[in-house]
């Protein structure tokens, strides 16, 4: 069996690493995560206020079923779905929001195939040899 080094390993995962498709995918990570903030933030403090201003000033962060009332040793255990609610739409925002990044990119490829596929193709080098030689013998040559 063939012992690997530490510094292979070292140097393969460098390379691993520094392909443009990691580096690539780490940013669109990071800039993921701070997205996913924004739209949380939008959702909790621009869209739901009014919304819970319109259903008699329900503030979805509060709706809870009390499932155990808190007592002097513990606190009480409840069922969040206001969070649950806000979260849904954050999921919504944020999953609308990617379709639309997608959609944006896809669509310049989109016209771009179909303008390579209205393009004749041309015939391969041997049918355009047979071609000439064709042409030549009708010309007598």
């Amino acid at each position: 069996m063939k012992e690997v080094s530490s510094m292979s390993i070292l140097k393969e995962f460098k390379e691993f690493a520094m392909r443009g498709s990691v580096v690539d995918m780490a940013v669109g990570v990071i800039v993921g995560a701070a997205f996913g903030k924004i739209v949380s933030s939008l959702v909790a403090d621009v869209i739901m206020p009014p919304i819970g201003l319109v259903l008699s000033g329900v503030d979805f962060r509060d709706l809870a079923i009390v499932l155990k009332a808190a007592t002097d040793q513990a606190p009480a255990v409840t069922l969040n779905y206001g969070k649950f609610i806000q979260s849904v739409a954050d999921f919504v925002i944020i999953a609308f929001a990617i379709f639309l990044l997608v959609k944006a990119i896809n669509t310049p490829k989109r016209k771009l195939k179909q303008e390579e596929a209205k393009k004749p193709e041309e015939p391969p080098r041997d049918i355009v040899l047979l071609e000439e030689i064709r042409d030549l013998l009708k010309e007598g040559r």
